[in-house]
């Protein structure tokens, strides 16, 4: 079971995410120096970073979960005057793959120092 805090944190984003995914879209362009892309991988990459820093193994179930979020929303973007979009998708799962990366790797240690 992932740390209160994090999971906290993980249903704060998810709700954030939500919010600007699934309302109609405003003024073009974003007041971030980003890509659309670059903001789609960022934003699922927080997602799962809280469970990925302090219960990395929690990660199993979700990522797989973060993803279909992601795919759900897309589906659901034409129904209010956006785009879905596959690469979108795909951003979403790369920013996934990177946080489940800084956890995995936060929680390896070497050999020698496991005793």
């Amino acid at each position: 079971m992932p740390h209160p805090i994090a999971l906290i944190l993980t249903l704060l984003t998810g709700a954030i995410i939500g919010w600007f995914t699934l309302t109609p879209p405003g003024e073009t362009g974003s007041a971030l120096p980003l890509t659309d892309k670059q903001l789609h991988a960022l934003a699922f990459g927080l997602l799962v970073l809280p469970v990925a820093l302090t219960r990395p193994r929690a990660l199993w179930w979700l990522a797989p979960l973060a993803l279909l979020y992601g795919a759900v929303i897309e589906l659901i973007q034409p129904g209010v005057g956006r785009t879905g979009e596959w690469a979108d998708l795909l951003a979403d799962g790369l920013g996934i793959a990177l946080a489940c990366g800084l956890g995995v790797l936060r929680g390896w240690r070497p050999k020698a120092a496991r005793t």
